[in-house]
């Protein structure tokens, strides 16, 4: 078998969040086709415990610890170098010694990076294929972030939306291909920066189906007579933070009926702002769980009410494979081969989402949560999504446009 150097910003285990699932089921795939050396930067010291799993599924594994006070201020050598600042977050000398060693070392016949914040480690080394896992345009997360902020944290926003996508169409042109998690994602890139047709290409998420299946059984943890409202994600995740403080401002009182509809956020890292909600008699703010399934599989509806979105939400993909009822605001299901109305509810203002929110408790959809699975066996799984990338990994090599630098 072929050597394949992937590289990964955050530990891709467990695949418990965004990210670390489509890294991780990529590291499954690429596993079978290569000998996987991985090196990745671990920014949370419990995922510290994950390491001999990865061991056992790479060839090799580099695995360094980030300090993330020291990543802060070393992503403040931006301002002065002018470099986005979340590239200079994930720079780490050990990596950099790391991916040399390996290089000089291993018969490497393939680069794979996962997020454009690895790039900077492999940039420089045009004589071995490179594919680049975009994942999503995170420049306009940040754009995203700017519109909805006030000075400076405006300022700040803007600039490193700027600075990022200045160095994502960098990348983009260095690399032999760039992926996209949809097309649509794909279709945004190449409308900002045409010049990049020809480089990039799409790989949807997945969802494991056979995990978050309805056959499976979990005891329920809410009461009895709950009407249960469900979020799950990483609550020190800006959109996320955003999503769950909107629906309980904007959407929760609007609910009527008896007993009263309970609001569960469920996922790790709560922020102040998130963990202040639960002192609410209709919200209950859980921190992480060992398994988000039970609450999935019991929810009355699951929600992902997301104003600030990018590409495929896993959360979407885990409750429709579970065969629960999904409201979710449209940047929530971009990219999802979900028909709105039918697999999936889909509303944006919070007079709509509360009145289709009180038709699903009031039971009005009884047929949405099969729907969905049948959406997400059709479309979204893993085996079928991730066959794409098997081509360009055979001929990762793009057309080659004009070499051009990148602005500010």
């Amino acid at each position: 078998m072929r050597e394949l150097l992937f590289l990964c910003h955050r530990i891709p285990y467990p695949p418990d969040k965004g990210d670390k699932i489509r890294a991780f089921h990529l590291l499954e795939h690429l596993a079978c086709s290569f000998h996987v050396h991985l090196g990745c930067l671990a920014d949370n010291p419990k995922d510290l415990v994950h390491v001999p799993a990865l061991r056992a599924r790479t060839a090799s594994l580099g695995c360094f610890p980030l300090d993330r006070r020291a990543a802060r201020a070393r992503s403040m050598t931006g301002f002065a170098t002018g470099r986005p600042l979340s590239l200079d977050y994930f720079r780490d000398r050990r990596v950099a010694r790391w991916v040399a060693e390996t290089l000089a070392r291993r018969s490497i016949a393939q680069l794979f990076v996962f997020s454009a914040a690895m790039a900077p480690y492999v940039m420089q080394i045009p004589t071995l294929p490179r594919i680049l896992d975009m994942v999503d345009i995170d420049s306009e997360k940040f754009a995203a972030y700017a519109r909805g902020a006030a000075f400076p944290m405006r300022y700040l926003w803007a600039r490193e939306a700027r600075r990022l996508f200045a160095f994502e169409r960098e990348a983009t042109i260095h690399f032999d291909r760039t992926l996209f998690v949809s097309p649509a994602e794909e279709a945004r890139f190449l409308e900002l920066a045409p010049e990049c047709r020809g480089r990039t290409g799409w790989v949807e998420n997945g969802v494991d189906l056979d995990f978050f299946s309805p056959d499976c059984e979990f005891p329920s943890p809410f009461a009895p007579s709950e009407r249960s409202i469900v979020f799950t994600g990483t609550m020190d995740y800006k959109p996320n933070v955003d999503a769950v403080t909107w629906f309980a401002d904007a959407v929760l009182p609007l609910l009527t009926g008896e007993p009263r509809p309970v609001f569960f956020i469920v996922g790790g890292e709560p922020v102040p702002a998130v963990r202040a909600l639960a002192r609410r008699a209709e919200v209950r703010v859980t921190g992480r769980v060992p398994d988000t399934r039970p609450f999935l599989a019991h929810a009355s509806l699951v929600v992902a009410p997301l104003r600030i979105g990018r590409g495929i939400q896993n959360k979407v993909l885990e409750a429709m494979a579970l065969a629960r009822p999904v409201l979710a605001s449209p940047a929530a299901v971009e990219g999802i081969r979900a028909t709105a109305g039918q697999d999936v509810l889909v509303a944006t203002e919070s007079g709509e989402m509360a009145r289709l929110a009180g038709e699903v408790l009031a039971g009005r959809h009884p047929g949405l949560g099969a729907a969905a699975r049948r959406a997400v066996l059709r479309s979204h799984d893993w085996r079928t999504t991730l066959a794409r990338l098997d081509p360009m990994l055979a001929a990762p090599h793009a057309d080659a446009p004009e070499v051009l630098g990148a602005g500010a």
